[in-house]
């Protein structure tokens, strides 16, 4: 409703029943006088008159402006504001992705949102013909919106230049009013849905949804503008009329130590290996540096797909070695050893006699290894045949609780990493004041506790570095300027040192033997860490198994660490997980341009 119409209705209803044309005839009925014209009325009597009616009208007209303002100014000032501008939303450039190559993973193109003034629109059913015939749909898809009783309304956002430039054209042609268009970008991701995952999405509103998107939203998105138009009184944009424009700040561009390629082979394989090795709930696999932290490639199966026809499942958004918890098996053994070899309560080559099963509070602690009676073991000889009762004995003898718990916490066990990527979980790890009988024991060989795999990884670069750990990440700048992340010094360089001289052991001769490369030195170790089922609250016999490895290639060097993690499987790791690392380990040393050391 126009202003004016507003002002009529107002008057109809609020003023007093006195009117231009009532004064006019008050001018005209007056008393016959007995003297003066022939009305009687002398000449001053008819200007007293005249005067009299005059002061009548300014009255009336002074008490309708008094009206006006006093009581209904405040609502006819929204009314008239409301009708003569409109907000119009001008998005900032969300920043660019680029992989450690200098590859674009995520960038915005230029797009047009298309608006409508349903109260400008003569011919509503021509108008949603043209949308539908180039934007999809039926007419009636579009009616409702065109029709509604406003003077702004979304049709389509993000729309293509080019199927934009159609509009425009076809409703030039038809003479069809009331459309227009705003610029506007939308998110691209050149490389379809490889490292979506790592990458995630943008919503609606161009913001962050899921993964680094959303992580680093705020440097990613920048601060969008608004453009206030001024309207006439059906909300028409006036050509030539005032604008009010807060320009928008674009996003910064950031880089990632992601190698697309080897993403690209990383999910692949993660998939086929899930596949061929029936791991019931999938499974993870991550390649970084151990010596800087940054990630090469990372991916946990079931991996999203946006292309399909049945939507995102949401959960395969969720990258498990950050978020997921499990109960990590005998590749915690590194950090045990590690931490009895750091307070020099042993040595590699120490050696202890082992029995077949030890008690640890009410529970027996036993080995897979079919020994049947007990055998002197050094240490290096325990983490090769990846003995439980081994570690149990280590910490229960030798390490003790108060020692332990301090030593995996100093490690970051059960605590957040810092890894660039949302939902991290801290795991479920009982703190000193929790211990019960078995509980020293139990976590030696990685049963008891649970949590992300991210944190065994992080651990194992302390190994890989000297005795330094750093934090696993995705970025390594922003808006050109490098980004530095955390250390912490766990051990000593000679405990990193005799640990990786341990973990060359395992691969040679002992669990790991099938995840050695040719030509490559590898140290690592496998886990095959036995589930609580859920239902029970315990460890039953048709269990899975989460199966792992975790190794470096190159050792000396240090320039590459991978892990391969098969959840829910029965097969050991050293017939899984330690085949799957071998040839991921492989593919990763050749793209990285690591060179086999070993003839």
């Amino acid at each position: 409703m126009s202003t004016q119409n507003r002002h009529t209705r107002a008057s109809r209803r609020k003023t007093p029943e006195a009117s231009y044309d009532e004064a006019s005839r008050v001018h005209f009925r007056g008393h016959r006088g007995s003297s003066g014209g022939s009305d009687g009325v002398g000449p001053e009597g008819r200007l007293r008159r005249v005067a009299a009616a005059m002061a009548i009208m300014v009255a009336i007209v002074v008490l309708r402006l008094a009206w006006l303002q006093i009581f209904t100014a405040a609502d006819l000032a929204k009314g008239a504001e409301n009708n003569r501008t409109n907000d119009i939303v001008l998005h900032a450039r969300r920043g660019t992705i680029y992989d450690r190559n200098g590859n674009v993973l995520a960038m915005s193109v230029d797009c047009k949102d298309i608006y409508a003034n349903p109260s400008e629109i003569k011919d509503a059913s021509s108008v949603a013909q043209v949308f539908a015939s180039l934007l999809g749909g039926s007419p009636s898809d579009y009616l409702g919106d065109l029709q509604q009783d406003t003077t702004f309304v979304y049709v389509r956002r993000r729309v293509d230049t080019d199927t934009a430039s159609k509009i425009e054209k076809a409703l030039d042609e038809k003479n069809l009013k009331g459309v227009y268009f705003v610029n506007n970008t939308k998110r691209v991701y050149p490389y379809g849905n490889v490292g979506v995952q790592i990458l995630g999405f943008v919503n609606a509103d161009n913001e962050g949804a899921s993964g680094l998107e959303y992580y680093y939203n705020d440097i990613l998105a920048g601060t969008n503008g608004h453009m206030i138009v001024e309207t006439g009184a059906g909300g028409t944009p006036i050509a030539g009329g005032t604008s009010n424009i807060t320009e928008a700040q674009n996003g910064q561009d950031i880089v990632l130590s992601i190698d697309i390629e080897l993403q690209k082979k990383a999910e692949e394989q993660l998939t086929a290996a899930v596949k061929d090795i029936e791991a019931q709930q999938g499974g993870s696999i991550m390649a970084m540096n151990p010596r800087t932290g940054e990630i090469y490639a990372a991916a946990s199966y079931p991996l999203p797909d946006f292309k399909s026809d049945n939507g995102v499942d949401y959960e395969s958004l969720n990258l498990k070695l950050v978020s997921s918890i499990y109960e990590p098996g005998s590749v915690f053994k590194v950090i045990t050893t590690s931490i009895g070899i750091d307070d020099n309560l042993f040595g590699p080559n120490s050696t202890f006699n082992i029995p077949t099963e030890l008690k640890v509070g009410d529970n027996k602690v036993t080995d897979d290894d079919w020994r049947t009676s007990a055998m002197d073991m050094s240490v290096r000889e325990m983490l090769r045949r990846s003995s439980n009762v081994g570690m149990a004995f280590l910490e229960t003898q030798l390490i003790g609780d108060e020692r332990f718990a301090a030593g995996i916490d100093k490690f970051g066990i059960g605590h957040a990493t810092g890894i660039d990527f949302p939902g991290e979980a801290t795991g479920i790890v009982r703190s000193l004041d929790e211990y019960e009988g078995p509980t020293g024991g139990n976590m030696a060989f990685g049963q008891g506790l649970a949590i992300p795999f991210i944190q065994v990884i992080r651990a194992y670069t302390a190994v890989a570095n000297k005795g330094t750990m750093v934090t696993p990440h995705f970025m390594v700048s922003k808006g050109g300027q490098e980004v530095t992340w955390p250390t912490k010094d766990v051990i000593s360089a000679s405990t990193a040192s005799a640990e990786l001289d341990m973990m060359t052991t395992v691969v040679k001769e002992g669990t790991g033997v099938r995840a050695g490369i040719y030509g490559y030195t590898v140290a690592g170790k496998t886990g095959t860490g036995q589930q609580v089922v859920e239902e029970t609250g315990s460890y039953g016999e048709n269990s899975g198994f989460v199966a792992s490895f975790c190794g470096i290639v190159n050792p000396s060097e240090s320039d590459l660490m991978v892990y391969v993690g098969l959840n829910d499987t029965h097969q050991l790791a050293s017939q899984s997980a330690a085949v799957v690392f071998s040839q991921f380990a492989k593919d990763a040393a050749t793209r990285l341009n690591i060179q086999p050391i070993n003839n």
